[in-house]
């Protein structure tokens, strides 16, 4: 049978023009481009999970009524109030903003003052401040990497004025929050648990359940147990909390007309006027649309088999890098493995006993295709929050800064990328 040769044109109908000029290019210089499609991905130390029921829920937002202010943003913070056991969810834009109006809920202003652990990202510290707040830090607990109970004790007795104190819960480990609590007995508990959506506190509580604290706040940045693109939420068990956070998320507008101030603009013969809303208070646009509160709801129903890929992950680890010389994972005891939401994956690594410097490591690493992270450079590291204290003022986290190193650890990382990544720690230790 003779070979029947299509044009370009018809060879490529249906594809893309995109798609086409590349296959088109491919055909043309085959060798070059072959070596390029075979070549392994780089692996980041984070990244979402996208599958087409996914696609398809955002799609069928696109196609309705309502891009935001719509229904399903409700349905997302019904759903994940069921997940995490908490009476009220209120979904906002960010992790930074779910911090943020917590803060503001919480009655932070000025001359008021929070505390916050000095290994964390500097959103926990940044909240309080643009609330009007001062904050003060305090030590890391050396093994969880959450806050020290015997450095908060201190901070409390120093700083008697402080009203609020923000628990981080480190790379998705759920920090001793029932102690906490306890050692912040008048002030208000606000749980930064960005990283931890899906993770567990030390009684088997879901984090974001409120059992010790007043909120908890969450991210769902790409890299995070769900992701809604970006946006995040705040979770409490207090109506009256939930009803602040929501006029706070939504320039302080107040619209129940039991709650108006100006009954002769609200009401007419008695009866609410229905385009009358007031602003009550300072708030922000810090709504979730549709389309985030859509990616998050088909996100939240795959949450249980992302957390146990990433547990799988973990273990894989611990077993390859067991016995390397220089290096030990972190918050790697078999309790914190059962309950963290592994958000992060974190060694300590003695550089010096290794004989090179972090960069140098985390250079030849990203050679070999693997992605590295610092999590997190000290606060009071940080210009902008330098009055916070010297680095002998906190050892642990000292110690913990001039070692630490986050290695890839998502829920689409497959065994083949994880073997890479324990192959490319062993080659670079061994140069």
């Amino acid at each position: 049978m003779p070979v029947v040769r299509l044009s370009a044109a018809r060879r490529y109908r249906g594809i893309s023009s995109i798609d086409r000029d590349r296959l088109m290019q491919t055909a043309k210089h085959p060798v070059k481009q072959r070596s390029k499609l075979v070549r392994r991905p780089f692996l980041g130390y984070g990244r979402q999970s996208i599958n087409a029921h996914d696609i398809d829920a955002v799609i069928a937002v696109l196609r309705s009524d309502y891009l935001t202010q719509g229904p399903v943003v409700e349905r997302f913070e019904a759903a994940l109030a069921e997940y995490v056991g908490a009476r009220f969810v209120v979904a906002v834009s960010s992790g930074t903003a779910a911090l943020h109006i917590a803060c503001l809920a919480a009655g932070l202003r000025s001359g008021s003052r929070a505390i916050t652990q000095a290994i964390t990202f500097v959103a926990t510290a940044n909240a309080p401040i643009a609330c009007g707040a001062t904050v003060a830090a305090v030590d890391i607990d050396s093994e969880m990497l959450g806050l020290d109970l015997g450095g908060l004790r201190s901070a409390l007795t120093h700083n008697p004025d402080a009203s609020v104190v923000l628990p981080v819960h480190m790379g998705g480990l759920a920090a001793n929050s029932k102690a906490i609590a306890a050692a912040s007995v008048g002030r208000v508990v606000i749980e930064d648990a960005c990283h931890a959506l899906g993770g567990r506190e030390l009684d088997g509580a879901m984090v974001g359940s409120c059992r010790y604290s007043a909120m908890a706040c969450f991210s769902f940045h790409p890299v995070k147990s769900i992701t809604t693109g970006e946006g995040g939420a705040v979770t409490t068990n207090d109506p009256e909390l939930a009803r602040r956070l929501r006029m706070l998320r939504n320039h302080g507008l107040e619209r129940e007309a039991a709650r108006l101030c100006e009954h002769d603009q609200g009401f007419d013969h008695g009866e609410p006027n229905p385009w009358y809303y007031e602003q009550q208070l300072l708030g922000f646009n810090y709504r979730m649309t549709d389309l985030q509160a859509a990616l998050g709801l088909s996100q939240l129903k795959r949450i249980d088999d992302f957390m146990r890929r990433r547990l799988e992950l973990a273990r894989y680890y611990d077993a390859s890098f067991a016995g390397l010389p220089a290096l030990r994972p972190l918050q790697a005891s078999s309790d914190t493995r059962a309950r963290s939401a592994h958000h992060l994956y974190i060694v300590d690594i003695n550089y010096s006993a290794l004989g090179r410097s972090r960069r140098a490591v985390m250079a030849d690493l990203k050679q070999r295709g693997i992605g590295t992270q610092v999590h997190y450079i000290p606060l009071y590291r940080q210009p902008f929050h330098c009055g916070l204290g010297e680095p002998k003022d906190f050892p642990s986290a000292e110690r913990y800064y001039n070692g630490c190193l986050s290695l890839p650890l998502h829920a689409a990382l497959t065994d083949a990328d994880a073997a890479r990544v324990v192959s490319a720690v062993r080659k670079s230790f061994s140069c």
